[in-house]
């Protein structure tokens, strides 16, 4: 039996972009990414040994949800999405989806946050079978305070509504911030144990490493 990865399966989603996709279309996305890049924002994350920053967030049925309290009972993945919009963003949580009863019997939980509505997080969560909550930061409040928040440039904002990615509408609000899509793996006492997150959003960790990261810390 082979098992397929999740960057596997990321790079089959831009494998078949490519091929349905004009050059000229494609190169707006490879400069947005390569501008993100050179901006060093990568190089600004929260990192690991930080202590990361306490929140109070609304899952997609209005219900606050408190890091602390998750903190009390375990390990706290955090993965922080750009939208229901992004196939990467909801293949990786498909990805967690699968790991969540592994997740969960070595007492770790999970969330994921990105700053659409909780009406779009109520579809994505119904739609893709997600069991863990998915909270709203509203204009990515809390991701500045993780180091990933970017603006849309105007020329990738005219090629998102070509698409019919209306991120105002999906976001609910017109600064067209959007996160880096971010693992993290906070530890009981505060700690950021795992940080990954890459400018180029068809990059991203593969759960058994931050899950690996969580239990470690867990099981000290």
């Amino acid at each position: 039996m082979t098992t397929t990865t999740l960057q596997d399966q990321l790079d089959e989603i831009t494998f078949n972009t490519r091929q349905l996709v004009q050059a000229e279309r494609l190169a707006v996305g490879e400069r947005a990414v390569a501008e993100l890049f050179a901006s060093g924002i990568e190089d600004r994350i929260l990192p690991v040994g930080a202590m990361a920053p306490e929140f109070a967030l609304k899952d997609a049925t209005g219900k606050l949800v408190r890091s602390a309290d998750m903190l009390a009972l375990g390990p706290l993945v955090i993965k922080f999405f750009r939208g229901r919009w992004c196939s990467y963003c909801v293949t990786e949580l498909e990805a967690w989806r699968d790991l969540y009863g592994t997740l969960r019997e070595r007492e770790a939980l999970m969330v994921a946050i990105g700053p659409q509505t909780a009406r779009q997080s109520d579809f994505m969560a119904g739609q893709h079978g997600l069991p863990f909550a998915v909270l709203t930061d509203p204009e990515c409040a809390l991701a500045e305070q993780f180091g990933l928040v970017w603006t849309v440039p105007q020329y990738l904002r005219d090629y998102y509504l070509s698409i019919l990615v209306n991120i105002p509408f999906v976001n609910g609000e017109s600064t067209w911030r959007l996160p880096l899509p971010a693992t993290y793996v906070i530890a009981r006492d505060g700690r950021v144990a795992f940080a990954e997150a890459h400018a180029d959003f068809r990059v991203r960790p593969e759960p058994q490493e931050a899950l690996a990261a969580a239990f470690a810390h867990h099981s000290r």
